[in-house]
């Protein structure tokens, strides 16, 4: 009898308090969305897992314990090692010649990361955070979460899961996000405008893009360098036109495998008594600040650049909001918004995957500055 009482003592259930059943109910949360809503199922199901492992008493299924998971978020997170793969993956998977089309979107992309250092600058300066901190906060505006991961995992581990959790969050909550703003900071006639066709795009013009990409973001900013430089490897891969079977593995099973092991040691991370406090409603916050202005950064970027364009070569500003990093969500986003605007007149999706994907180069070259200021 003393045996049985002793194993049941001992047991999860006889260790279970409140906060891992909140905890339960946050992992529920996230696979209901996942699987009912299809809101980022790939991430969002291996994540809320991940969760419900790490909050069973006594299992050692957290990323800080010694177990399987902790062996794989030292392995593949602390060690930087799983982000750069994703964005091998992305790079296989992206096609740059909406882009390349349209250069002048390339800043589109780069005026979609105000959020990021608005929510910076406001979490140091006004909520206390340490340089590092609110950098890593700030980051959720890219949108884009193996750049949040990788400078969370560098800058302020502690915050990995509430910063990780937020990014995927509001990159699930693109299309709930940002429509109202989109319609806050244009006009009517500015969402009809019909933008014209792209210049034609060479296959020298895509084979040299990566390469010269790298060079040019990774000598200007090195810490950039994992991050852009597998994105490009990756894009080389898709272009070259020689490397197909390398192309499907960077772009499905590796990075298919990849993100099963970021999930569920990311969700792993979020033990109650490192994930329930203030600071991590804060974080979700100031990473909703961050989306936001990001948003509106490239639109209202676009309405600026308009003011110096002929009549005939004018912007839809709409685009700018696809300059977050959420590929290809924040492209579709726009494209239905303004269609349904329009009575389906005006169709901008191409046109938008131009800031859409330039702002994944956006993202990372940010988390690349962050770094190198404050690592």
């Amino acid at each position: 009898m003393q045996a049985i009482t002793e194993l049941l003592s001992q047991s999860g259930l006889a260790n279970i308090g409140w906060d891992n059943l909140i905890m339960y109910l946050i992992a529920a949360a996230l696979v209901y969305l996942a699987i009912r809503k299809e809101y980022e199922p790939l991430l969002l199901i291996p994540i809320g897992f991940g969760i419900l492992l790490a909050n069973f008493p006594l299992a050692d299924m957290s990323s800080y314990d010694s177990g399987i998971i902790g062996m794989i978020y030292s392995g593949g997170i602390k060690t930087e090692l799983l982000p750069p793969i994703i964005f091998l993956g992305v790079g296989a998977l992206t096609d740059f010649r909406p882009l390349l089309g349209r250069p002048l979107t390339f800043l589109l992309g780069a005026a979609a990361q105000l959020g990021i250092f608005i929510a910076a600058i406001g979490a140091a300066t006004l909520f206390g955070f340490s340089p590092k901190e609110a950098a890593t906060i700030g980051i959720i505006g890219g949108a884009d979460g193996p750049t949040s991961i990788f400078l969370a995992a560098q800058l302020a581990p502690h915050l990995l899961g509430p910063v990780a959790l937020a990014a995927y969050s509001y990159m699930a909550l693109v299309p709930m996000i940002q429509p109202p703003v989109m319609r806050l900071l244009t006009t009517r006639k500015e969402r009809n405008i019909q933008m014209g066709e792209p210049i034609p795009v060479s296959h020298r013009a895509v084979i040299w893009f990566p390469i010269c990409t790298a060079a040019i973001t990774i000598l200007a900013v090195p810490s950039s360098g994992p991050l852009i430089g597998m994105l490009m490897f990756g894009n080389l891969l898709r272009e070259s036109g020689v490397t197909e079977r390398l192309k499907k593995t960077a772009g499905g099973s590796l990075i298919d495998v990849v993100t099963i092991f970021l999930g569920i040691s990311v969700g792993a991370t979020m033990e109650a008594s490192h994930f329930l406090n203030a600071q991590t409603l804060m974080v979700f916050g100031l990473g909703a600040v961050a989306f936001v202005f990001s948003t509106a950064g490239g639109i209202l970027f676009a309405k600026l650049i308009n003011l110096f364009l002929p009549k005939d070569r004018k912007i839809n500003p709409c685009i700018g909001a696809a300059g977050v990093s959420a590929v290809p969500m924040a492209a579709r986003v726009v494209q239905k918004f303004v269609s349904d605007e329009t009575d389906g007149k005006v169709n901008p999706l191409m046109a938008a995957m131009g800031p859409n994907v330039a702002g994944v180069i956006g993202s990372a070259m940010a988390a690349g500055v962050f770094l190198s200021l404050l690592k």
